[in-house]
């Protein structure tokens, strides 16, 4: 691994920054104090910077070489998950139930780092590097308001990433097309009629109708779609009735879908629908269907990637770059970044090689390699200067 002078010496800042914000986590849309740090950073660095909705920040880093130059946008999100902290570190969160068990302290500290060393040599390249710190990743409602504020206009390229504790911390995914799912949130109320539980003739079980649109929404997967597509529908939430001996007279599920293409996604939504509603009239209630799109398939461009391979390669070396790695049905609304500009979403590495396991994501105990900060980092300069030389 070749990590470039300029990013080598941002180490330290690097590995402070990333231990300020994980022991500072806040979930998504109340990333108030994270916003202000991150603001406070670019104050530092005299970079000028505008906040987007009530916790995103725009930042501008503008090329003085002379010329137009391209205009390259890099991504970081910030929000943190509603999970305990359980590592014992002087770094542990500090607001009890909250956790970047997810890794978005890493990416907030990889973009502060590269905005320092770009800023420095903005003597170096025309054009403009626009900073994207954004909010609400986990909720799919953080990147439609840096679109919608206008801050795609014009550009070239965009750029994001995300820690990957299965992969060690000198290697990185690089790899163009469908990467990440779709992810939409669906909830339906059932309203059924109750009844003493020793009369069940005499009403209409909601409960009852909920277990049987659970079964049957599986045959979206089983029956619905092509045995070599991946879709996935599940339910994490059911709740019903108030009284042991009593039927329930409301029930409510909530749960999400997962697809790797748009017609996928839609064909899936529209069976969600139809089957609750229909299940419920078949045993004498009704549904009512009501689906949250959070983020669209997540789709690099191949020509974008291969582009970022060569980028990668000085600094990683083309032995660990992976330009093949599996499709996750996790989600995340760089998609519909990746649906204005041409870009590329890599995954890089947080697995120290020496240990057996790793954390996984989403987990308590989650945490990284913090040299993946300096290949993030660097990731994130050499990619801007790329394009702007």
């Amino acid at each position: 691994m070749q990590i470039k002078p300029y990013v080598q010496t941002e180490e330290d800042n690097l590995i402070t920054l990333r231990r300020w914000f994980h022991a500072h986590p806040e979930p998504s849309g109340q990333e108030f104090e994270t916003a202000k740090k991150i603001a406070s950073e670019l104050d530092k660095l005299g970079i000028p910077h505008q906040q987007i909705g009530e916790t995103g920040i725009a930042a501008t880093i503008r090329g003085e070489k002379p010329g137009t130059g391209k205009i390259i946008v890099l991504r970081a999100d910030t929000d943190a998950l509603c999970i305990t902290d359980l590592k014992d570190v002087p770094y542990a969160s500090e607001n009890t139930g909250y956790c970047h068990a997810c890794g978005h302290d890493v990416h907030i500290a990889a973009l502060l780092g590269a905005a320092k060393v770009l800023q420095e040599k903005r003597g170096e390249f025309a054009g403009e590097v626009r900073l994207f710190f954004q909010q609400a990743e986990e909720i799919g409602d953080g990147a439609k308001h840096f679109i919608k504020a206008g801050l795609l206009e014009g550009a070239y390229r965009v750029f994001g990433g995300h820690v990957m504790p299965t992969l060690d911390s000198d290697k990185v995914a690089i790899v163009g097309g469908p990467r990440n799912a779709s992810s939409d949130y669906f909830k339906m109320d059932v309203k059924g009629r109750s009844a003493h539980a020793a009369t069940p003739d005499k009403g209409t079980d909601a409960l009852y109708i909920a277990a049987q649109i659970v079964n049957n929404l599986q045959s979206i997967v089983a029956r619905n779609t092509h045995p070599i597509d991946s879709v996935l529908v599940s339910i994490g939430k059911l709740n019903a009735g108030t009284q042991y001996n009593s039927l329930a007279e409301h029930a409510s599920l909530e749960g999400t879908t997962r697809a790797f293409t748009p017609e996928l996604r839609r064909r899936t939504n529209e069976s969600v629908k139809r089957i609750a509603e229909e299940t419920a009239k078949l045993f004498g209630g009704t549904a009512e269907v009501s689906i949250k799109h959070f983020a669209p398939p997540l789709i690099n461009d191949s020509t974008v990637a291969a582009e970022a391979c060569k980028i990668a390669a000085p600094i990683l070396g083309e032995e660990n770059i992976l330009t093949t790695y599996d499709q996750a049905l996790w989600a995340d609304d760089f998609a519909d970044l990746l649906g204005e500009v041409p870009g590329v979403y890599i995954l890089v590495g947080t697995k120290d090689p020496a240990q057996d396991t790793q954390i996984p994501l989403h987990h308590g105990l989650f945490d990284v390699d913090e040299k993946a900060l300096l290949t993030f980092c660097n990731l994130y300069v050499d990619f801007a200067l790329h394009y702007m030389d």
